[in-house]
């Protein structure tokens, strides 16, 4: 994939900086505030969403503790680079409802002078790599990695424990449907499955 560049600071280059964790540690919340934060330094900014994710808002990307910012939904992380403006900063949230074109695009718009800011599921409700998260965090410049509480303990929770019997990787829920868990815990609620 090739984006012509158009970089208004010669000799600055861009990075990406990747966002993760499981369901609940403030992955969205952290994204908003680093965008915030750009806007404030009177950068430009352009904030996407994948389409599929309804969950608060058709457009809008709000968090957990119900911070919003303005975002457009696109259908393929492709997309990204045909609608994207003279900007300073791009944020993704919920990276991995994403194709695996979305480090190809994060990189192009990285090489192109912009600092790129990404937020999403490291792991699937199965503890697996999720999407193309693992390969934008080897590309990456900073990886953050954030945790939620664990529900039954109360260590720091790494894992998205699903609570209702559905097998399909994608399935848009919240506590009615997942859980933080440490990893003692997961593997002990995984092992309760088989």
């Amino acid at each position: 994939m090739f984006l012509e560049s158009t970089n208004k600071h010669p000799g600055r280059g861009g990075w990406i900086e990747v966002i993760c964790g499981s369901m609940f540690s403030g992955k969205t919340e952290e994204l908003i505030r680093r965008l915030n934060r750009a806007r404030i330094a009177r950068q430009k900014v352009e904030i996407f969403k994948p389409s599929v994710d309804t969950r608060y808002d058709d457009q809008n990307i709000v968090s957990h503790d119900e911070s919003m910012i303005i975002s457009t939904p696109v259908q393929a992380a492709s997309q990204i680079l045909l609608l994207i403006r003279e900007v300073d900063v791009v944020g993704i949230d919920e990276a991995q409802f994403f194709d695996n074109e979305l480090n190809a695009v994060c990189n192009a718009l990285a090489n192109d002078g912009k600092r790129v800011i990404v937020a999403g599921l490291d792991m699937d409700y199965t503890g697996k790599p999720f999407g193309p998260i693992p390969s934008l965090m080897a590309s990456a410049e900073y990886v953050t990695k954030v945790h939620a509480i664990c529900m039954e303990c109360g260590d720091l929770a790494q894992y998205s424990h699903r609570t209702v019997e559905d097998n399909n990787l994608v399935l848009l829920g919240e506590t009615d449907r997942y859980v933080p868990l440490c990893r003692r815990c997961f593997n002990a609620r995984r092992s309760l499955r088989k």
